[in-house]
């Protein structure tokens, strides 16, 4: 007989902690640089309602690519099928920040979850809104039922400061006809967009929809909300089976067999379908970008649990 939740979660907890020191924080980006390593946190929203929590699920932390999931959704509502004229679903096999692949393949991204992606998006909701971050978070607080979230203006700033090959691919894409607004103006949306804080218990909240055939599970007993219809939904989660984690989707796909995002400040969510969502948080990441406390954690989840079966 499996152990409750609970009980995994704290065994998970004990077991991680013998993996401090194998990774190091994003110091490429200064203000992710200061953060203290050796924390862990791991949060589960089921769609029954149930959540379970462990660690320091209650910490914010900086989202980064996370927040890549969350504009693509919003830029799939508003352009479906279109979308796809401007950026890939095919996984990159190459760093996220990779420029090779723009010269070869005439400014456009292989998916929406590589930088270059992800200013493709940007650059389109730059377009439709004149406060991208307030439409962002406009989006989070609903989805998260948390009223009070909020983008780091420090973390933010250091992102800027130091986004020379962002904006060098911006220019290059706008030079093949696929960026439509100033460069600048899209880089500093999007590094607010990165810089967007939450916890592990609001962020496995807010992709609860991606467990739930795209309905937002509502609170006080009212019924859920569409945010996402079940196609679009399926849609998604299978760009982040395969392109979610880098160029580690595919260990990602063996080891945990999970839809996943990533995110250089050490955070992960994973979708389960039909069952929920986990959040895990851990800031020291390995050589491609990723949390190695947060992978190994969701590894043993899905070991003990069998959750991984429910997807493939």
């Amino acid at each position: 007989m499996t152990p409750p939740l609970p009980a995994l979660l704290d065994q998970i907890h004990t077991e991680a902690q013998a993996l401090y020191g194998k990774g190091r924080v994003a110091d490429y980006i200064p203000a992710l640089g200061e953060v203290p390593p050796r924390q862990f946190g791991m949060a589960v929203a089921l769609v029954s309602g149930e959540s379970h929590t462990v660690g320091d699920a209650q910490v914010p932390f900086s989202l980064q690519s996370i927040t890549k999931l969350f504009t693509f959704v919003i830029a799939l509502k508003l352009m479906g099928e279109d979308l796809w004229q401007r950026v890939g679903r095919e996984p990159s096999g190459a760093a996220f920040n990779s420029i090779v692949q723009l010269e070869t393949e005439n400014g456009i991204p292989r998916n929406p979850f590589i930088n270059a992606g992800a200013l493709v998006i940007t650059d389109i909701l730059t377009s439709r809104y004149a406060h991208l971050d307030y439409a962002l978070l406009g989006a989070l607080r609903r989805l998260a039922d948390e009223p009070n979230l909020h983008w780091n203006p420090r973390v933010a700033k250091s992102e800027r400061d130091t986004a020379h090959r962002n904006m060098a691919m911006a220019y290059f894409m706008k030079s093949h006809g696929n960026f439509q607004n100033e460069p600048e103006l899209v880089l500093d949306n999007y590094c607010r967009q990165c810089a967007t804080e939450m916890n592990c218990q609001q962020l496995a909240q807010a992709t609860l929809f991606l467990a739930n055939g795209g309905r937002d599970l509502a609170m006080d007993g009212q019924p859920d909300e569409l945010f996402l219809s079940a196609d679009d939904t399926r849609r998604v989660n299978a760009l982040l089976l395969t392109c979610g984690a880098y160029d580690a989707a595919g260990d990602f796909a063996y080891r945990i067999g999970l839809p996943v995002k990533t995110g250089v400040g050490g955070g992960i969510v994973a979708v389960v379908p039909g069952v929920g969502t986990v959040a895990v948080w851990s800031p020291e990441l390995d050589a491609k970008g990723n949390s190695v406390l947060g992978a190994f954690a969701l590894e043993r989840l899905v070991e003990l649990t069998g959750w991984g079966h429910t997807t493939l």
